[in-house]
């Protein structure tokens, strides 16, 4: 059989990607029954940053939305994305909640689960895959795809046999980056066809403009199952058009049927959907072929980019994009995909600002060097991991072997604000969100973040902040900039949020600015400065690398510590930092609490020798 079917992202990976998971549930079922009436292999609905996304900013049950999704697509399977024994959240879960998720999810309408590890570890692949079957369900084992001496088609055969031994239905090509090209993606399909029965899907962005270039090639080589977008939500960051894949393969062996002119009806349906998020548009709209030169993902330089600027430091932004593959071999080369692309970037900036490879190590590298993630691909450097972990044990085990049941718990925890087992799911979660959202639905309470109207081009209203988004790897973070005073004054206080995050947990600093040239131009900021708190000078001044919250203050007046005890730990880019005492003596004085926004140069703690 040649006919070529299509799964759809439009209603998930698509707006993830260019407008950060915005979009709502209200804008996708007025067209559901196009969709639905379409033909798709599948639709993919749910998984990835849309749980968070409608908690955090939407004020919307996801559970509801899949509910509402199954009734309007009667006649198409439902797709989602699971991160294996991290589902949908940013840890390993125990294996009854893995257990309990796909059943809830199954029982709600959820047919193919597309399951993924960013280590292609298959270990932890194992509870979802087993869990996935049980309901009789679609489970689709996946190849994160990545490139490096210790990667390559060989070693994603060898794991395509695993996944097939573990009984997945099909093998989904999950390349996050658009770091494939076409002939290798020819050459892997045909691997892959000729070593496993089940059929092979491919999901690609098309961030270097090479994606339906690697289509064609994987059709022609054996892959029947591609992952496109609907026109209006293609491209950049997000995928190839469908309409466009339709038509180029029209009339050929391997003709998808779908119907060209109703699928460019849904795309002018989006086209208009669209303009009402333009506040939450990335700026990664077109080409980014870095993604060729650096092996890191368009997205993950962008926000490179814009860390950077933040802290002045942007004149060593080639220093960080050559710091990243070496990192990355240190760790033993891991896919760069969520969360390990924040592992690998967030260590990489901080061993470029800090002057010092691995002078502050991120708990994250820690956890990940002692085995937490999973098995590494490649070798370890030694070095790094006794210079990080001493001599901690490194598990070779499952990581969640080591887990108790938690399923228990949740439900104690969770009796005062949820009232179902999607509730008790939804905290398990994202505990703190969940638990708000929870709370504020009994309340009555939910309020979701305003849209705003479009307004003419170039035009400037008065106090309005500056929007903007920043992408990492297929993850989209709003950022929002709001300065106060005129634009003539020499020092105006900007205010830094980050996707809607609480005020008491945001970037919050004083910028200088020059007042600007008689010719209209401003010169260019080139550090924060003006905080409120003392500027570090001292040698028992506790300061940190780079803007993040405090997580945790380990330490209290009067306390005595010595040198590289831990004082502090901070998260920035979702990885947490300990921070050590430089020098050993009484604490003399506390300037954070839990919760504080805290920047470079600035004395966090005070010791006195």
């Amino acid at each position: 059989m040649s006919k070529v079917h299509v799964t759809d992202v439009i209603l998930r990976d698509a707006h993830q990607s260019l407008i950060a998971t915005r979009m709502r549930t209200e804008d996708m079922l007025p067209v559901c029954a196009k969709l639905d009436a379409i033909g798709y292999w599948s639709l993919e609905v749910w998984g990835g940053a849309t749980f968070d996304a409608c908690l955090r900013y939407l004020k919307e049950d996801p559970w509801e939305r899949l509910r509402q999704l199954r009734t309007a697509l009667p006649n198409t399977q439902l797709q989602m994305l699971l991160r294996g024994q991290n589902l949908l959240g940013y840890r390993h879960y125990s294996d009854d909640v893995v257990q309990a998720f796909v059943a809830r999810a199954a029982d709600h309408g959820m047919d193919v689960f597309r399951i993924f590890d960013a280590l292609n570890d298959t270990r932890n692949l194992e509870a979802s895959i087993a869990a996935v079957k049980k309901t009789g369900k679609h489970a689709q084992g996946t190849i994160s795809y990545t490139t490096s001496p210790v990667h390559g088609i060989p070693r994603f055969v060898s794991m395509a046999r695993t996944l097939a031994d573990m009984g997945v239905d099909s093998i989904a090509i999950k390349d996050m980056a658009g770091l494939l090209t076409p002939m290798v993606a020819g050459e892997l399909v045909r691997e892959l066809v000729d070593a496993v029965q089940v059929p092979i899907h491919l999901h690609m962005h098309a961030t270097a403009g090479t994606a339906e270039m690697c289509h064609l090639k994987a059709i022609e080589n054996g892959c029947r199952h591609i992952d496109t977008a609907i026109s209006s939500f293609s491209g950049g960051a997000s995928h190839p058009p469908t309409e466009s894949m339709v038509a180029a393969l029209a009339g050929t062996e391997y003709d998808t049927g779908l119907d060209l002119k109703a699928l460019q009806d849904i795309g002018f349906y989006f086209r208009e959907v669209r303009k009402k998020y333009h506040q939450f548009e990335s700026e990664l709209t077109g080409l980014d072929t870095r993604v060729a030169v650096y092996q890191v993902p368009g997205g993950m330089i962008s926000n490179l980019y814009s860390q950077l600027k933040e802290q002045g430091a942007l004149n060593r932004i080639s220093e960080v994009l050559d710091e990243i593959p070496r990192v990355r071999e240190d760790l033993g080369y891991p896919p760069l995909v969520t969360p390990t692309s924040q592992i690998v970037g967030t260590q990489a900036v901080l061993n470029v600002l800090t002057d010092t490879r691995y002078k502050t190590i991120t708990n994250e590298v820690k956890l990940y060097l002692q085995g937490r993630y999973g098995r590494a691909p490649g070798e370890v450097n030694s070095m790094v991991r006794q210079q990080a972990i001493g001599n901690a044990d490194v598990i070779d085990v499952r990581p969640a072997d080591l887990l108790r049941p938690e399923m228990d718990n949740l439900r104690n925890d969770g009796a005062g604000f949820a009232d179902n087992e999607e509730d008790i799911l939804t905290y398990a979660m994202f505990p703190e969100i969940g638990r708000e959202f929870l709370e504020a639905r009994k309340a009555g309470n939910l309020q979701p973040e305003p849209l705003e109207p479009a307004r003419p081009a170039g035009e400037q209203l008065a106090g309005r902040p500056t929007e903007f988004n920043v992408t990492l790897h297929g993850e989209t973070y709003h950022i929002k900039v709001t300065g106060t005073g005129h634009d003539t004054e020499a020092t105006r206080p900007f205010y830094l949020t980050v996707d809607g995050v609480p005020e008491e947990i945001l970037i919050e600093t004083l910028v200088e600015v020059e007042p600007r040239a008689p010719g209209g131009e401003r010169p260019a900021v080139s550090s924060p400065k003006g905080s409120r708190r003392p500027k570090a000078t001292q040698p028992g001044h506790v300061t940190t690398s780079m803007p993040g919250t405090i997580i945790e203050v380990l330490v209290k007046p009067d306390d005595q510590v010595k040198a590289g005890d831990p004082v502090l730990v901070t998260e920035a880019m979702k990885m947490e930092t300990e921070i050590q005492a430089p020098i050993g003596g009484r604490v003399a004085a506390v300037h954070v609490g839990k919760g504080d926004s805290v920047n470079p140069d600035e004395t966090l703690i005070e010791i006195e020798a």
